[in-house]
């Protein structure tokens, strides 16, 4: 069972965005599909570092499309990107670090909720100005 499913209710209305969204959720579920299965670090470490690495991707081609049209609440978006980055970074170091270390249901539930909450709250709040500028 997958740790969260995408549905339309998680749809920002633009397309590029959307699509990122969708990979994300899947590539957290299949860094839980891992987690869950138990498997080894050296499996688990790449899932985690494509994670960061798209996470990134994504937030930066967001952040690229807000300043081509002046969004009034980038500096507040960029912000919330950047606190995530660095408690991801956090998380993916700890893990390369530590012989040990495995990925915790507390860490999956974090991504999790903070993927949700920041779609369908302040990703959102972008939907009618990205309309408004023909980006859909």
């Amino acid at each position: 069972m997958p740790l969260m499913q995408w549905n339309d209710r998680m749809s920002v209305g633009v397309e590029q965005f959307d699509n990122d969204h969708k990979k994300l959720v899947d590539m957290l579920n299949s860094l839980f599909d891992g987690m869950q299965a138990g498997k080894a670090k050296d499996v688990l470490g790449p899932i985690l570092d494509e994670l960061v690495a798209y996470t990134k991707t994504h937030f930066a081609r967001e952040e690229a499309a807000m300043e081509k049209f002046g969004y009034q609440e980038f500096a507040s978006h960029k912000r919330e990107h950047d606190d995530l980055t660095r408690q991801v970074i956090e998380v993916q170091t700890k893990f390369h670090q530590d012989l040990t270390a495995s990925l915790s249901m507390e860490v999956m539930n974090f991504l999790k909720n903070w993927l949700v909450k920041h779609i369908q709250g302040t990703d959102r709040k972008y939907t009618p100005f990205f309309h408004s500028n023909d980006v859909k």
